[in-house]
């Protein structure tokens, strides 16, 4: 028997929602809600410099203004280091994760003396200098080997078969970083696992962390969720809306206003008000399942 349906939406609390943020909320309480099954709220505080005082609360506050209220009571990220530690001891035991010593001028230098480009949208790919030890120097990281693992494929619900060489284009990476702050990808790999999280939505921007998720599930033999990537909201310069670009709190003078705007980029088209435009939404957001690359 498939397990019960538990989906999440887990906001980083560096500011309050905005206009895309609502577009990934909306989408997962839908489809948890078209699946008749639970949708939780993970506060994902594990990069504190870039926390805000409160956004948390203003975010949960935000949410149930728009009637996204999570089945369970929410989860912050920054009580859950005991859970990240032993998940990296069970790695670091069995060989799979590592200490390492460089910095990121030491990883640029590296790969400019193997004649190397940056790729990947200018992201380090990580040579692997420390993975047979740090000669000597102080660890600075830990990172995950993957060195000899085949390339992950997995089936996104909306964008259909995808795959990535996570050794070659990405290399060995940070579990827990240099300033002993938990990395984002171990961190909620071992979340989704411990909530029982088996269906994940969130926005497109994400699925390039998809692989890296999947080696590290599957390191530590946890069960692969399965993935749906939802369409971005995008600025006047074509790019993303996000708090780093500065992208507007998101308005809730006219909730209902809000939710069909999300709704819309998820090629949703009701004309109805809160709160009997929720239920509506579900059959819709269903048939935008069926249009789908992937199977529901």
């Amino acid at each position: 028997m498939a397990a019960a349906y538990r989906g999440r939406f887990a906001p980083s609390p560096t500011g309050p929602l905005h206009a895309g943020s609502l577009v990934a909320a909306l989408a997962s309480w839908l489809d948890a809600r078209a699946h008749g099954g639970q949708w939780l709220v993970r506060i994902e505080d594990v990069d504190t410099p870039r926390c805000v005082p409160g956004a948390d609360q203003v975010i949960l506050s935000q949410l149930a203004t728009c009637g996204l209220v999570p089945d369970e009571p929410p989860v912050w990220q920054s009580t859950r280091g005991a859970l990240y530690q032993q998940a990296l001891d069970r790695l670091v035991a069995a060989g799979q994760a590592y200490p390492c010593a460089c910095s990121r001028k030491d990883i640029e230098e590296a790969l400019r003396a193997a004649g190397r480009p940056r790729t990947r949208h200018g992201e380090l790919v990580y040579p692997g200098t420390c993975r047979h030890g740090t000669g000597g120097r102080p660890a600075r990281a830990w990172r995950l080997h993957t060195e000899g693992t085949p390339p992950v494929h997995w089936n996104d619900r909306r964008l259909g078969p995808q795959q990535q060489d996570v050794a070659t284009e990405v290399g060995d990476f940070v579990l827990r970083r240099a300033d002993g702050l938990w990395a984002y990808q171990l961190a909620v790999v071992v979340d989704d696992a411990h909530q029982a999280i088996t269906h994940v939505v969130r926005g497109e921007d994400l699925a390039d962390n998809t692989p890296r998720q999947i080696l590290l599930q599957r390191a530590l033999g946890l069960p692969t969720p399965v993935y749906l990537h939802t369409p971005l909201v995008l600025g006047a310069d074509g790019e993303k809306l996000s708090k780093q670009n500065g992208a507007a709190p998101l308005d809730l003078s006219d909730p209902a206003q809000a939710l069909q705007d999300a709704a819309k980029v998820l090629g949703i088209r009701l004309e109805a008000t809160q709160p009997g435009w929720l239920p509506g939404a579900v059959s819709a957001f269903e048939r935008f399942l069926d249009d789908a690359s992937g199977p529901a």
